[in-house]
């Protein structure tokens, strides 16, 4: 998964400033986009939404096994009616922490949102 020069504590240290982004913006600023998140972490290209993504799930890791609402689910793709990309509900599935079922996902993830919201800072 590494690209040879960045990884590991440069990978978790911008998951780390991520879920302080998330956790101290205001609650009329969410959910933030991808780009929108990138560039309050300063990100510039190439591959700033590649390394969103990658920081959100180190954060999914770590808030399911950690039993917390995934801060994540408050991030969402520009396009996508204000849900978070195809990768955000492959993973939570894949964690637990969404239904495997597509069609029971969405609900669970709203649920997943406002308890993140319930939990920031």
């Amino acid at each position: 998964m590494s690209d040879g020069g960045t990884s590991g504590s440069g990978e978790q240290a911008l998951a780390d400033q991520a879920r302080r982004v998330l956790e101290t913006v205001p609650d009329t600023a969410l959910p933030m986009t991808y780009r929108q998140l990138a560039e309050a972490l300063g990100l510039t290209p190439p591959r700033t939404i590649q390394r969103v993504t990658t920081a959100l799930e180190a954060l999914m890791r770590e808030d399911a096994q950690q039993g917390r609402p995934m801060i994540a689910a408050l991030v969402v793709s520009q396009r996508g009616e204000g849900l978070p990309a195809t990768g955000f509900f492959e993973l939570a599935a894949e964690l637990g922490r969404l239904p495997a079922d597509p069609a029971r996902q969405l609900d669970a993830y709203r649920e997943e949102c406002r308890r993140a919201l319930a939990t920031r800072g």
